[in-house]
């Protein structure tokens, strides 16, 4: 198969580069995409324990959590487990999971629309270039 090439060499190119280099909101959070078009974003900061998960427009500004819903579950694909999301002034929250797991979230514009899924790997190991944790690493990747 011809393609079984292709898909080992971007394995081993990722494994190389360990940097995460993802997208950091206003409050210095990891940005998930939260529409099709780039248009609704959630930003992701833990404090107290806790996902905070601010909902941001176009142009990373904050947007009022009204009619928005999210969902999130962790664990393996055999197995999930589905979190408690409550809301506050700022957006939502979630207890935050173990270092390593995943946190899924699907968000949803009104109760009427089309979820969106987004995904974050809670990896706490620290970058040892820019010494953030690598879920929040600072460093672009190489290119």
């Amino acid at each position: 198969m011809k393609t079984t090439p292709i898909l080992l060499v971007t394995l081993i190119t990722s494994l190389a580069f360990g940097h995460e280099g993802v997208e950091l909101g206003p409050n210095g959070g990891r940005i998930l995409e939260f529409s099709d078009n780039e248009t609704m974003h959630g930003e992701v900061t833990v404090k107290d324990g806790q996902f905070h998960i601010a909902v941001l427009d176009k142009d990373m500004k904050p947007v009022a959590v009204n009619q928005q819903s999210l969902s999130a579950m962790t664990g393996d694909r055999a197995k999930p487990v589905k979190l408690e999301v409550s809301k506050d002034a700022k957006g939502f929250l979630i207890p935050v999971v173990k270092a390593g797991e995943w946190l899924i979230l699907r968000y949803k514009k009104t109760a009427d629309s089309k979820a969106i899924t987004a995904r974050l790997e809670y990896n706490t190991a620290t970058c040892e270039e820019c010494k953030n944790p690598e879920w929040l690493c600072k460093c672009q990747p190489e290119k």
